[in-house]
């Protein structure tokens, strides 16, 4: 499959439905409110934000959230992730973490992944987040 980069405008709405849905996180215990959202191949947008429990290993990342809505959406046969945006309530750099890694790279391994950083916004692909990723 052949990339197509996001243009300027759709990058920064999908960041933008990320930063929106990063307020309705469920984070009573670090307080750090994350937002994603996915657009499919086919142009339809999920969004997911972290929700924690108080059994820290059953928190669910907001990356994961969007990427189960969508197989939920569009079932996993139909799912191809063409972006996804990651993005904080108030600002603070967000990468995906290691697991969110391997299951954006599940759904294509050359999504573009967009999120803050250190230095400002990142614009990666599942594949060079995690190099060593699998599918099965």
């Amino acid at each position: 499959m052949s990339i197509q980069h996001l243009n300027e405008d759709k990058r920064d709405a999908l960041l933008e439905a990320a930063r929106e849905v990063a307020g309705r996180a469920y984070a009573p215990y670090s307080n750090f409110f994350v937002g994603a959202a996915l657009l499919t191949e086919d142009g339809t947008v999920y969004r997911g934000c972290n929700v924690e429990n108080a059994s820290f290993g059953l928190t669910n990342c907001a990356e994961r959230t969007a990427i189960f809505a969508a197989v939920a959406g569009l079932g996993a046969d139909q799912l191809s992730i063409r972006a996804i945006a990651v993005a904080t309530a108030h600002g603070q750099p967000a990468a995906p973490c290691g697991a969110c890694r391997q299951v954006i790279f599940e759904f294509n391994p050359d999504a573009q992944v967009f999120f803050f950083g250190d230095n400002g916004m990142v614009s990666t692909t599942a594949r060079e987040l995690l190099p060593y990723g699998f599918r099965l």
